[in-house]
């Protein structure tokens, strides 16, 4: 059974600590170092997966190749080690709940009696070594959600615990990230929160071997000498880990604290070479020290929550490095805009993204600032629904289509510019029901599009039930806005671009899912140029 290593990242005191950022941090300094690495993330919500899950409650769901709606730290996961994770690296409550109960159902318990310890246990332990049994892996990193002492995680704090025994000792490692907080009236770190979490996971069965604390302040030797006694932990294993000033910092960080090389030596790992993190290091040298600056906008309705819109985000910083370029980006509820004021929220800005989302609740301010964009020249970049409110825009104000909308926002609309998809008009279930995963499409030569990928042949991720109605291109073209991507075996549009404009283009497809550190998506490399060509423009 072990074919590969299994490291277990649980976590203590608090939730958001950055159990997902520890975890492909040290995924990269051992990937850099040649081991073949994979994360995956349990999460102790019932939900199946996120794709229901308002993004306000968790964030944006993360797309994978293969279709799975998965938690955005896999996109963190993707990001730092440039890999493509699938459906067994993001499992619920939910999925092992009802795996079991399904197969009780089909009679293969054979008329036992299905509890939580052996039958969820055992169904939780077959997911963690889905992935170290394939043989493609030397290590599998297992982040835990949620905090140790949490109802929903003690089954599978218990099933972590029986993995030891079944792998044996030196193919286990389970790493602790607790918080060490400052206490400013007494003017001193405390450790008895990180003591009392430790107790909690002893009570269940596991020793930490690592411990990663989190602290605003850097930890005195006394004070990891106190945390490795009563944490009984040997006091190298006691991982300092500050607050950084960028996410891409902490691999570094990891290493100048030798987290790799504790994991290597307690896993009894032969030592392959040094970590090899140059372009890591080009990268954040790029990040951190451009040579010019653009400011974004981007509109969406979920502003309040960052991490609705964390792929985005994160390929801005990608591609801002790329460029040589540092994005300011500018938040913009889609409720507060409209074509009274979208000048004075949006006429400094260099480049305006319309994000995606669902539902009609500041679909109105999309339009309006679609129509600003369009109108005034500024470079533009739609998302799906960012997509559909360019169409629909154009619809209106160019076309004089009077009424033009979406089916979603309005079954009754005379111009249904944006429909519903032929294979979504029956469905009864919402969830795990919509077009995920990746697709091809075909682009036209000469496109802004092809220009920006190289090729004319490409492969995004979707996650939508709503297409362009294609009764209407030949009157879009004809007017100006080309359909400059295809999805060949249906004839989906899947990008629109207007021709007098510098840079106006709407993608279907989430191109956010695909950047990553050291390989910026190629529409976001060329709409942050196209801000900065914009903005030297103006200047000139």
């Amino acid at each position: 059974m072990a074919s590969a290593k299994y490291i277990f990242v649980t976590g203590g005191v608090t939730s958001s600590l950055g159990k997902g950022i520890i975890s492909s941090s040290l995924g990269k300094l051992l990937q850099a170092r040649g081991f073949r690495v994979t994360i995956q993330k349990f999460d102790p919500y019932i939900n199946i997966d996120p794709g229901t899950l308002n993004p306000y409650e968790h964030g944006e769901c993360y797309v994978t190749e293969d279709g799975a709606e998965t938690d955005l730290d896999l996109g963190h996961y993707e990001r730092f080690l440039n890999i493509n994770t699938s459906q067994a690296n993001n499992v619920t409550t939910g999925r092992i709940y009802h795996n079991v109960i399904t197969a009780e159902r089909q009679g293969k318990f054979l008329g036992k009696t299905v509890q939580v310890v052996p039958h969820i246990t055992d169904e939780i332990k077959r997911n963690v070594f889905l992935l170290g049994e394939t043989g493609e892996y030397d290590i599998v990193i297992t982040e835990i959600g949620g905090c140790v002492g949490d109802i929903e995680a003690l089954p599978f704090i218990e099933a972590v615990r029986q993995v030891k025994w079944d792998v044996g000792p030196n193919n286990f490692l389970n790493i602790h990230l607790t918080l060490v907080p400052y206490l400013k009236s007494a003017g001193e770190l405390k450790t008895k929160p990180t003591q009392h979490s430790v107790k909690q996971l002893l009570e269940a069965g596991i020793q930490p071997d690592i411990l990663v604390c989190r602290s605003e302040h850097h930890l005195p030797n006394d004070i990891r000498k106190k945390l490795a006694l009563f944490c009984n932990v040997n006091i190298n294993s006691v991982i300092e880990a500050l607050d950084a000033e960028t996410i891409y910092d902490v691999p570094l960080l990891m290493r100048k604290e030798k987290l790799d090389e504790r994991v290597i030596s307690k896993l009894k790992l032969s030592h392959k070479q040094e970590p090899d993190i140059e372009q890591w290091k080009e990268f954040l040298g790029r990040h951190k020290n451009p040579t010019s600056e653009v400011h974004i906008a981007l509109v969406g309705k979920y502003v309040e929550l960052p991490d609705a819109y964390k792929s985005i985000i994160e390929s801005f910083t990608h591609a801002g490095a790329g460029n040589e370029c540092k994005v300011y980006l500018k938040l913009v509820h889609s409720e507060e805009v409209n074509d009274e004021n979208a000048n004075q929220l949006l006429g400094e800005m260099d480049g305006i993204l319309v994000a995606p989302g669902f539902g009609e609740r500041g679909i109105n301010g999309k339009l309006a600032t679609v129509r600003f964009a369009r109108e005034n020249k500024v470079p533009f970049f739609g998302i799906c629904l960012g997509m559909q409110c360019a169409v629909i825009e154009f619809a209106r104000n160019v076309l004089g289509l009077e009424g033009a909308y979406s089916t979603e926002m309005n079954p009754e609309t005379p111009h249904p510019v944006i429909d519903l998809m032929e294979d979504q008009k029956n469905l009864e279930m919402m969830g795990g029901t919509m077009r995920v995963g990746s697709y091809p499409c075909d682009l036209k030569k000469g496109s802004k599009a092809a220009t920006a990928y190289g090729k004319t042949k490409i492969k995004e991720r979707h996650r939508h039930r709503y297409e362009f109605n294609n009764k209407y291109l030949q009157a879009f073209e004809d007017a100006g806005m080309i359909a400059s991507g295809i999805n060949p075996e249906t004839g989906l549009v899947e990008v629109v671009e207007i021709k007098d404009h510098p840079w106006f283009l709407g993608a279907q497809f989430h191109p956010e899912l695909k950047s990553r550190v050291l390989d910026p998506h190629p529409l976001f490399l060329r709409f942050v140029k196209a801000a900065r060509d914009f903005k030297y423009s103006r200047e000139s």
